[in-house]
């Protein structure tokens, strides 16, 4: 089993950036694909990016592509979501989750899940 703790959140302005980061810790994280989801008030949490074991193979929501970027260090055990040209939109709390298949953009087949760090953008 693995634990996931995210960090790196906080207030920004909109056009700023943040990173966000996931470190595991219990098993090792390349036998794993990650992904990113966040969650606003009121709403369903939603996919915003995930990334292959290895680190080849992205996908994003098309609401952040080109600003947004997933990547992992393995040998960290950390995963990175690097938000770039931030929104107001973008406010909520950001997840990082952990699945044992080899790719994955659906909430439901993560397994494991990090406590969640706030990200508010103003205008």
């Amino acid at each position: 089993q693995v634990q996931l703790v995210e960090s790196g959140g906080g207030s920004v302005q909109a056009g700023d950036s943040l990173r966000l980061s996931c470190s595991a810790s219990g098993r090792t994280l390349s036998s794993y694909a990650m992904g990113w989801f966040r969650q606003a008030p009121g709403t369903e949490r939603q996919f915003v990016a995930a990334i292959d074991r290895s680190g080849g193979s992205t996908d994003y929501i098309d609401s952040v592509k080109g600003r947004f970027t997933i990547s992992r260090d393995n040998a960290k055990n950390t995963v990175y979501l690097q938000m770039n040209s931030l929104k107001p939109e973008d406010t909520a709390v950001y997840y990082c989750a952990a699945t044992r298949l080899s790719f994955a953009t659906t909430r439901g087949v993560y397994a494991y899940w990090g406590q969640g760090t706030q990200v508010t953008v103003s205008s």
